[in-house]
């Protein structure tokens, strides 16, 4: 089974690739508030057709290059 996330495209400007913003909540350990974090993954976008702002699923995937490990499955809307 491989993960699967949700995020958004913050940038397209590389060929064939996106970098999707993914954000998450964790709780603090200490202070027990849910606070919002977020981290930056490179996607595989074999047709291009993905834009900034866009909302999209990501699946995990084997290594494609030096920083790509996720391909995109779908646009969300």
């Amino acid at each position: 089974m491989r993960r699967r996330k949700v995020g958004v495209i913050i940038s397209d400007k590389a060929n064939k690739t996106v970098v999707v913003k993914v954000s998450y909540y964790i709780k603090h350990p200490l202070y027990k508030k849910y606070v919002r974090k977020s981290t930056k993954v490179y996607v595989h976008d074999e047709k291009n057709e993905c834009k900034v702002g866009e909302k999209v699923m990501i699946e995990s995937t084997r290594p494609l290059a030096k920083m790509k490990r996720w391909r995109v499955v779908r646009k969300m809307q």
